[in-house]
Protein backbone atom coordinates (compact mmCIF):
# COMPACT_ATOMS: atom_id res chain seq x y z
CA UNK A 1 0.00 0.00 0.00
CA UNK A 2 0.89 3.54 -0.67
CA UNK A 3 2.17 5.69 2.26
CA UNK A 4 2.06 9.67 2.54
CA UNK A 5 5.51 11.44 1.86
CA UNK A 6 4.64 14.24 4.45
CA UNK A 7 2.51 14.92 6.94
CA UNK A 8 -0.97 16.44 5.91
CA UNK A 9 -1.00 20.08 7.58
CA UNK A 10 -3.98 20.96 9.85
CA UNK A 11 -4.47 23.66 7.58
CA UNK A 12 -4.48 21.57 4.17
CA UNK A 13 -6.89 19.06 5.99
CA UNK A 14 -9.14 21.47 7.29
CA UNK A 15 -9.17 23.37 3.65
CA UNK A 16 -10.71 19.64 2.21
CA UNK A 17 -13.28 19.80 4.61
CA UNK A 18 -14.59 23.04 4.63
CA UNK A 19 -17.72 21.64 2.63
CA UNK A 20 -18.46 19.16 5.35
CA UNK A 21 -20.92 21.12 7.47
CA UNK A 22 -24.03 20.07 8.36
CA UNK A 23 -27.54 22.31 6.78
CA UNK A 24 -30.21 23.27 7.91
CA UNK A 25 -33.12 20.91 7.04
CA UNK A 26 -35.70 22.69 4.54
CA UNK A 27 -39.13 23.19 6.46
CA UNK A 28 -42.41 24.02 4.94
CA UNK A 29 -45.63 25.00 6.14
CA UNK A 30 -48.34 22.40 4.95
CA UNK A 31 -51.34 24.39 3.04
CA UNK A 32 -54.31 21.84 4.65
CA UNK A 33 -52.76 21.27 8.20
CA UNK A 34 -50.96 24.18 8.86
CA UNK A 35 -48.07 22.84 10.45
CA UNK A 36 -44.61 22.97 9.63
CA UNK A 37 -42.60 20.03 8.74
CA UNK A 38 -39.54 18.67 6.50
CA UNK A 39 -39.98 18.73 2.83
CA UNK A 40 -40.15 15.49 0.99
CA UNK A 41 -41.14 13.82 4.25
CA UNK A 42 -44.28 12.40 5.85
CA UNK A 43 -45.74 13.74 8.69
CA UNK A 44 -48.24 13.07 11.27
CA UNK A 45 -50.89 15.51 12.79
CA UNK A 46 -53.26 14.35 15.46
CA UNK A 47 -52.28 10.44 14.87
CA UNK A 48 -52.71 10.75 11.00
CA UNK A 49 -50.20 10.53 8.81
CA UNK A 50 -50.04 13.05 5.75
CA UNK A 51 -47.80 13.59 2.55
CA UNK A 52 -47.78 16.43 0.40
CA UNK A 53 -50.78 18.01 2.09
CA UNK A 54 -53.12 14.69 1.48
CA UNK A 55 -54.17 12.26 3.98
CA UNK A 56 -52.45 8.84 3.76
CA UNK A 57 -52.97 7.44 6.92
CA UNK A 58 -56.32 7.85 8.86
CA UNK A 59 -55.75 6.60 12.28
CA UNK A 60 -59.69 6.04 12.80
CA UNK A 61 -60.20 4.13 9.94
CA UNK A 62 -57.51 1.61 11.66
CA UNK A 63 -59.11 1.70 15.38
CA UNK A 64 -61.91 0.47 13.45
Amino acid sequence: MAHPKRKTSKTRRDKRRTHYKATEPTLSTCATTGTVHERHHAYYVDGNLYYKGKLVIDSEAELG
